[in-house]
């Protein structure tokens, strides 16, 4: 049996192409995910060129659907559940994922909104937790537009935050002010005070020309780098008061992460932008929007199936 997935090809237009890989088998303490959306994110596109995932492998961390299958050892949600989960190789028409690597998608929550929280929300939520926010702290949000932005920029208004978006032009900040950015600005003119936290996703010139503006005790949460530039800090730049820049990556499991983030966006407290949706059949299409800036928010692939896919036995004792 087999399952169709976006795979990482060099020789293809954007790195990737639609293929044939086996259907996956999954491990006891996980549940097989008929997959509906899938949500493409910068990084994607960079692990699709950079080695990081061999050619051949299937691609993606974003993906929503239905169990097809109920884990082995007990755990995790039944058949028929809506789940969003941050999942390698997510891109498939159905997954094999950790039950520590979703959450269930609540009720009002379409799957194609869910879809956009995993990898954009989680890196906005625990970069925001380790950079110590907290009620009346200056807030530097760089690349607001984006997907990790426009969720950094909500999640540190309701703590309280002083709010600053940072956008490449004065359309990518439209709605930014309404998500509750208390200042939106065009890079980074205009701004003059310290600020106590900076969520950056750009990198290049832009990450030393923030950490100037950081207040003693601050932190930058290096969450990204789409400008594909080096950052070049001047002599002394780094001595002095303290304060930290510190590397981000995702780690462990997400499920409580994902559950608050769905209920939050359920109820309607946090927004989620789709940018650019659309089949996976037009994968170039989305992955040329997200990388010419084109895209506010995120971007969804709709996972479209040739044929009706095959039923799933429940394991021994499932039911």
């Amino acid at each position: 049996m087999s399952v169709r997935a976006l795979v990482v090809d060099p020789s293809a237009s954007a790195a990737v192409r639609l293929a044939e890989v086996p259907d996956p088998v999954p491990g006891p303490g996980q549940v097989l995910v008929d997959v509906s959306h899938a949500s493409l994110n910068y990084g994607d596109l960079n692990d699709a060129r950079s080695g990081r995932i061999p050619v051949g492998a299937v691609l993606g961390s974003d993906a929503a659907g239905v169990v097809a299958r109920a884990a082995a050892d007990g755990t995790g949600p039944a058949v028929g559940t809506r789940v969003v989960a941050l999942a390698a190789g997510a891109f498939a028409e159905r997954v094999a994922i950790d039950v520590g690597a979703l959450a269930e998608v609540p009720k009002g929550l379409g799957l194609a909104r869910a879809v956009a929280l995993p990898v954009a929300g989680v890196a906005a939520l625990r970069s925001l937790r380790a950079a110590g926010l907290g009620p009346g702290k200056r807030v530097l949000v760089t690349g607001a537009s984006g997907g990790v932005g426009r969720f950094a920029v909500q999640l540190a208004a309701r703590a309280g935050a002083h709010v600053i978006a940072s956008v490449g032009s004065a359309a990518r900040g439209e709605g930014l002010a309404e998500a509750g950015a208390d200042e939106v600005l065009i890079g980074l003119a205009g701004l003059r005070r310290p600020v106590d936290v900076v969520i950056d996703s750009v990198g290049g010139p832009q990450l030393a020309a923030v950490w100037s503006l950081l207040a003693p005790g601050g932190s930058v949460q290096s969450v990204g780098w789409t400008s594909g530039e080096p950052a070049v800090f001047p002599p002394y730049a780094t001595v002095g008061p303290a304060k930290s820049l510190t590397s981000f990556v995702i780690e462990g499991d997400v499920g409580t992460d994902l559950a608050l983030l769905t209920e939050l966006a359920a109820k309607g407290f946090l927004t989620v932008e789709i940018g650019w949706q659309g089949s996976w059949d037009r994968f170039d299409e989305a992955a040329e929007a997200l990388r010419g800036r084109r895209v506010s928010g995120k971007a969804v692939l709709t996972v479209t199936s040739e044929g009706p896919r095959t039923p799933m036995p429940s394991p021994q004792g499932q039911g």
